[in-house]
Order: C-alpha cells, then structure tokens, then sequence
C-alpha cells in the first residue's frame, strides 16, 4: 500500500477486492487485512480507502449481506468500538429482528456487570432474560443459576485464584508421578522430601 514494501501485495488485493465489494469502512477493512498479518499502521489503510474512494467518486457497489459472525461480532463488541457503517448496518438489522434486539441488550447488559464488577445483580438480570423468555440466552442463564454464588463472587470481587492456581500448577509439574520420573527423571521438588513423623 506505500513504497517501502513493508506491506505485501497480498493485503492490497484484499483491500481492492472488499471494497469493490461495498465494504468501503477503512477500520473494517484494517481489521481484516490485521487478522491476516499485516504489519502496518491502520493511518496507511485509512490514507489507500480514501484513494479508492477519490478514484471511484460515483461507484456504489452493493454491500455484502452481513453474515451471522457479522451480527454477532457487533453484538459482543463495545459500541464505542464500531464504526459508524458497522454500527448502522447493526442498527437496521435489531429494527427488522425484535428477538434479537432483546439479545442484544441483554448480552451488553451482562457486558456491563462484568465490566462494572456489579455481580449483585445478577439475579436481577437473569430474571429478565427468562421474562423476555430470550432462547439463545435462557440455557446460559440456567447454567449460572446452578451455582450462582460463586458467579456472583467472580463478577464482583477484583480478584482471582486463576494465577494462584497457575504458579500451583507449575509447582506440580516437576514431582510428577513414580511413571514420569521413571520415564523421564525430573529434578527433586523445590521444598524437598517430606519428612517422615516418628510415632
């Protein structure tokens, strides 16, 4: 896309093949070529869309049908993260589906309690994903009921045993069982042998 060939042909094309295709969103189209190696700067592809767009000033080629990964991405993301074509195109698509408009709100309401560390209301939350009686939501919502405490707990404290449980982990590792050390002997634990307690 520049002159210091530090971005293969390979992302040009792409880029020239999505936008004849109607995808013109420059942050749409960086995130794709992204996912699949290149290295540059997003203001590069920004600065090549918008040759494209003075090169063709009258071309208005159909958009692609958003496909469900589509939908769902923009669902999931945050909103201040969607650009505006993305997030119009989201905006058309919960205006046509009722059913998913309510899951949409609930998925960013639940983005919300955990992002806010608001795991109290929880059950308030699961209570109105069963009253709108939201299919793609209602099996994960039953889940967190069965223990519901300790999802609370997870979405409210600021802390986790996950890395306590990782250096645990590799503590492990080197005692190994009697067939590993046979097979592959590893050094001594760090804390020793156990002691044996005389009666």
């Amino acid at each position: 896309m520049d002159r210091t060939g530090q971005h293969p042909r390979p992302f040009k094309q792409h880029v020239d093949q999505r936008f004849s295709q109607g995808c013109t969103s420059a942050r749409r189209l960086f995130e794709e070529i992204a996912e699949r190696g290149y290295p540059g700067k997003e203001q590069i592809v920004r600065k090549y869309v918008h040759r494209l767009r003075l090169a063709f000033p009258h071309q208005n080629p159909p958009r692609r049908k958003p496909s469900i990964r589509d939908a769902t991405g923009w669902i999931t993301r945050h909103p201040d993260r969607l650009d505006a074509d993305d997030a119009q195109r989201l905006k058309e698509i919960l205006a046509r589906v009722p059913a998913l408009a309510a899951t949409a709100r609930h998925v960013r309401a639940f983005a919300e309690l955990m992002s806010d560390r608001r795991g109290r209301q929880l059950k308030e939350w699961i209570a109105k994903v069963h009253a709108d009686q939201v299919p793609a939501l209602s099996t994960f919502a039953n889940g967190l009921l069965q223990d519901l405490d300790a999802v609370v707990a997870g979405l409210s404290l600021s802390y986790s045993s996950g890395a306590v449980e990782g250096h645990n982990n590799k503590i492990k590792m080197p005692c190994g069982s009697e067939t590993d050390r046979t097979l592959n002997p590893a050094p001594a634990c760090p804390w020793g042998p156990r002691p044996i307690r005389k009666e």
